[in-house]
């Protein structure tokens, strides 16, 4: 007879634990990495984290890339890596809807 940990599926014991991993996304992961650290960042990395939460951008390889946020609120950070600790924090705060 088989124990009740055997008889449960693995695939079953996979989804479940597979669901709960799946609920953060990567822009999601570096939003929250840059809340608890913000230093050395790359532009890509914000450009990521903006996409996912609807703020647009431009870089027409000038030295600043500009966010714009859709109320109108815009952020130029300097393009050179890494990214200054204090434009991350300001980026996170205009995500953060501040």
């Amino acid at each position: 007879m088989l124990s009740p940990l055997e008889a449960t599926p693995l695939r079953l014991r996979c989804d479940v634990a597979g669901s709960i991993m799946r609920g953060m996304n990567t822009a999601s992961k570096l939003l929250a990495a840059m809340r608890r650290n913000s230093l050395d960042w790359q532009i890509a990395q914000l450009q990521t984290i903006a996409k996912q939460h609807g703020i647009g951008w431009r870089h027409d390889g000038g030295s600043h890339c500009v966010f714009v946020r859709a109320d109108g609120k815009t952020l130029p950070v300097p393009s050179r890596r890494p990214i200054k600790p204090i434009y991350v924090k300001k980026f996170v705060d205009l995500v953060d809807g501040a």
